[in-house]
């Protein structure tokens, strides 16, 4: 059994912090407990709650957010709670006890995006909580049980998978309106089967995720943008089945890296979008910061 990790990430909200697991949680979802009896389908979390400054916990497929009472600060006790958590999961015991829980009816819904290859299939259920792009069926073996079941679909050429919804770039063999309802329906099917959604997390995503949600890492102009792709832009994105991460800032160029997802990744629009929408926004809000931004792979 590989190690398991745990990584101490700082949220906005001094109270909270998140504890970044390097293996998946739960299947899919999330858990929010406001106190011991609450947690009684997650012996992890009910664990936690005997720590007398634990005031809430929120579990998810990749990190544990606990938020604390103001008995303590964190730079107290945030190094004995990772061991703690560390040491718990080593013992491979369930985090959340899911088949406990009150399934609710799970739907599944198609949207065209501006992108005439990709499909966005929206569902109730939480799917992830770290975007997961899987290239071939080769990334989804080691990542993605569902994903790589979807690649048994011919058509099927690429997929990403988001919070709340799964978008699939397809090969020019066939048109979405002869296809759509076939793949909407195996999706909805195999979520009410309860099966793994994500496995693991691919390793050149987590060394993504580090770099897009760390801020303890970047510069201030760096976490400007971050901020500014999160508020502003990312939820007009998601809402085309796509997604924009920050790589990288060039301090002497002043030009911008990201990296496009899902349906912008390769949308004949995106580049308008790119130059009109995003590269306009941040100069309009980060004045003699910003001369260009980059799509490093669209």
């Amino acid at each position: 059994m590989d190690s398991i990790t745990i990584n101490i990430q700082e949220t906005n909200n001094e109270t909270i912090i998140k504890f970044v697991s390097s293996t998946i949680l739960i299947n899919g979802g999330s858990y929010e407990y406001n106190n011991i009896d609450e947690a009684k389908n997650s012996p992890l979390a009910q664990q936690l709650f005997y720590l007398p400054f634990v005031k809430k916990v929120f579990v998810t497929a990749n990190f544990i957010a606990i938020q604390r009472y103001d008995i303590v600060e964190w730079d107290d006790v945030a190094d004995g709670v990772k061991e703690q958590i560390e040491t718990y999961l080593q013992k491979g015991e369930s985090v959340v006890t899911e088949n406990t829980v009150k399934k609710d009816p799970i739907e599944v819904y198609a949207e065209v995006t501006p992108n005439p290859s990709v499909m966005k299939f929206g569902t109730n259920k939480a799917l992830t909580q770290t975007d997961v792009e899987l290239k071939n069926i080769d990334d989804a073996s080691k990542s993605s049980p569902l994903a790589q079941e979807l690649f048994s679909f011919p058509f099927v050429k690429e997929i990403f998978i988001s919070e709340n919804y799964i978008s699939i770039m397809k090969y020019d063999m066939v048109e979405w309106n002869e296809v759509y309802h076939d793949v909407r329906a195996f999706i909805r099917n195999y979520l009410l089967e309860g099966k793994t959604i994500i496995s693991k997390l691919p390793e050149t995503q987590e060394d993504a995720k580090v770099q897009i949600e760390e801020k303890v890492n970047l510069s201030e102009t760096e976490a400007k943008i971050v901020d500014i792709l999160n508020e502003y832009i990312k939820p007009a994105v998601a809402s085309d089945g796509g997604n924009i991460a920050f790589k990288s800032y060039d301090t002497s160029t002043k030009q911008v890296n990201v990296i496009l997802q899902g349906a912008c990744s390769g949308c004949p629009s995106s580049t308008i979008t790119l130059k009109n929408g995003i590269e306009t926004m941040l100069k309009e809000m980060l004045p003699n910061q910003v001369n260009e931004v980059v799509a490093i792979n669209g």
